[in-house]
C-alpha cells in the first residue's frame, strides 16, 4: 500500500483500484485520517451501483471509468479540486433512487444540522428532479420561497450546486427511528 502521508498538501489525490476493494478501501481511509479534507478520486474499471455508494459514502469525490479516463479524468480532476463532484450519471441516477426511499428518517445536513419539514419537502422533491416552478406548485407556494429554501438547503450541505446536493446526501448515513 502506498504511504497516505506523500499526499499530503496534494489538491486532489488520485486512487487506482486495480487493487482488490478492502486494499483499495483501506487506502482511501488512510488518507482520509491523514487529512479530512482529503479530495480522492477513484479510477476504475467499473463502478457497481452498490460499490460506487459505498466509494461515494467513505468520503471519495470523484469516481472515473479507465474507458472514459483520458476524457473525463483532467475535467473530474478540476470539478473535485473546487469542492465539487464527479459521477457516473448512472450512479448519481441510482443514488436518487436510493435517497427517496421512504424508511430514511428526518434528514440532517453534514454538520449535523436538523433539516425544517419544509426544507425536507423541497429535498425530496429536488431528488425527483423537479424544477423551482414544479416545487413551488406541488407544495403551494412561491417560486421566490423555494428558492430560500433550496439555497438553505445547499449552504446547511456545504455545497453550490443542486447535483453536489443529491451527492453529498447521498454520503449522510442513514438513520434509523
Amino acid at each position: 500500500m502506498a504511504d497516505p502521508g506523500a499526499a499530503r498538501g496534494a489538491a486532489v489525490c488520485v486512487v487506482d483500484a486495480c487493487v482488490p476493494p478492502p486494499s483499495r478501501d483501506a487506502l482511501i481511509a488512510a488518507l482520509l485520517a491523514e487529512d479530512s479534507r482529503c479530495r480522492i478520486v477513484v479510477l476504475a474499471e467499473a463502478f457497481g451501483d452498490e460499490d460506487g455508494a459505498a466509494l461515494l459514502r467513505m468520503g471519495v469525490k470523484g469516481l472515473v471509468r479507465y474507458e472514459s479516463a483520458a476524457d473525463q479524468l483532467p475535467r473530474a480532476l478540476g470539478a473535485v479540486a473546487e469542492g465539487g463532484y464527479w459521477a457516473p450519471r448512472t450512479l448519481i441516477s441510482s443514488a436518487v433512487d436510493a435517497m427517496r426511499n421512504p424508511t430514511r428518517d428526518s434528514p440532517r445536513g453534514p454538520r449535523g444540522a436538523q433539516l425544517s419539514r419544509r426544507e425536507e419537502e423541497v429535498l425530496s422533491a429536488l431528488l425527483a428532479n423537479l424544477t423551482n416552478k414544479e416545487i413551488a406548485l406541488q407544495l403551494h407556494i412561491s417560486v421566490r420561497t423555494v428558492k430560500f429554501h433550496v439555497s438553505n438547503l445547499l449552504s446547511k450541505f456545504g455545497v453550490a450546486r443542486r447535483a453536489d446536493l443529491i451527492l453529498e446526501s447521498l454520503q449522510r448515513p442513514a438513520r434509523t427511528g
